[in-house]
């Protein structure tokens, strides 16, 4: 009897927070921290699961013998089995399968995309199917799990990083979603603050999606279809004018960082990379969020200055926003001090590396 070990990244969002919904583009790297299963056969019809991870313990029994019906709000766990049943994979013997998750929960982490992503891998593996080693094809299947099968809101950046792994760059058009890995490994090191602050993303995504979309939709009349066409053609920044106060500094916060995931990506794929200008990059992208957007928070404006007193090149919020995580980059030889500094306050750190995407880490024979 086999069991297969299988883990899938967490990720940062390197350029690109808030542009998805809007049909731009994304920046992400997975990085080591990672959501971890393991599973074994068993002789019935049931997915017997335990998982554990920051502050949860869950154990759960899915009998594939009947229909699966969900009985919480976002029970992704059973939205897993119906989806790859929808999908025709042959889910016709159980398993018991271990779940650990070593990213932080609730912190704007993409823990729950993790959990789904590499529960889709694992039982891929036990069944064997081709479809095991299609990382894109796993992201899709996991964004139908998380979002579609729930209609709920919400973009694929998290699948699709997780899912792919390395440095990658992801297009949101409306007929699909375009894939670009960047065959590069940023020098250095980030490093993971939490913030220690719940995060409301229904409310901070409303604030600050829905007066962006309403600006757009006000100036479909001069021919704006896309925040790209602000940074296409300076000439429509005229049309700001045409706003008022609210709108146009969250839409003018959107071109900006538009802008600069540009400047960000050319950085990354070219061969005269500059740790100074990846950290500035990233403070001026922050300071959109922080300002434009209004994401941020006092707490984390306070982990941000505490890390650049210490030499932290750049940094920003990760995530939606509104609290969870923030990270910094900085030269390897800082990163020590940079943590004791913010963990002095209170707030702990972890220093993180890129990292590859879903995998089959290793197969034993029980």
């Amino acid at each position: 009897m086999k069991k297969i070990f299988t883990s899938t990244p967490s990720r940062i969002c390197l350029f690109g927070e808030h542009q998805d919904y809007l049909g731009l583009e994304v920046v992400a790297a997975a990085i080591n921290l990672r959501f971890h299963a393991e599973a074994t056969p068993r002789d019935d019809m049931e997915i017997h699961l335990h998982l554990s991870g920051e502050n949860i313990e869950v154990e759960e029994v899915i009998d594939l013998s009947k229909p699966i019906k969900y009985e919480n709000e976002r029970d992704y766990l059973k939205s897993v089995m119906n989806v790859l049943r929808k999908k025709g994979y042959p889910l016709n013997q159980g398993y018991d399968i271990v779940m650990h998750s070593e990213i932080p929960i609730g912190k704007g982490m993409s823990s729950s995309t993790t959990m789904i992503i590499v529960l889709i891998k694992v039982l891929l593996e036990m069944m064997n199917h081709p479809d095991k080693d299609n990382p894109e094809l796993i992201a899709r299947l996991g964004f139908e799990a998380e979002v579609t099968e729930f209609n709920e809101p919400g973009g694929m950046m998290d699948h699709y990083a997780s899912a792919v792994g390395g440095l990658i760059h992801l297009t949101f058009n409306p007929e699909e979603t375009v894939v670009k890995k960047i065959p590069n490994t940023i020098p250095g090191s980030f490093i993971l603050f939490d913030s220690l602050q719940d995060k409301n993303t229904t409310k901070v995504l409303a604030d600050a999606k829905t007066p962006v979309l309403e600006a757009l939709e006000q100036l479909k009349s001069y021919g704006i279809t896309s925040v790209r066409d602000f940074v296409k053609d300076e000439n429509n920044l005229q049309y700001l004018s045409q706003l008022d106060d609210r709108r146009k500094i969250k839409l003018s916060a959107s071109i900006d960082n538009y802008r600069i995931l540009q400047e960000g990506l050319a950085l990354l794929e070219g061969d005269d990379f500059s740790p100074e200008k990846l950290g500035d990059l990233l403070k001026q992208h922050h300071t959109n969020l922080r300002d434009g957007l209004e994401i941020s928070t006092p707490i984390i404006e306070k982990i941000l200055d505490t890390a650049y007193a210490n030499g932290a090149l750049g940094g920003k919020i990760n995530g939606s926003g509104g609290g969870g995580c923030c990270y910094v980059y900085a030269y390897d030889e800082d990163c020590e001090k940079i943590v004791a500094a913010v963990q002095d306050m209170g707030y702990p750190g972890l220093i993180i590396k890129q990292d590859t995407g879903v995998r089959k880490d290793k197969e034993e024979i029980v």
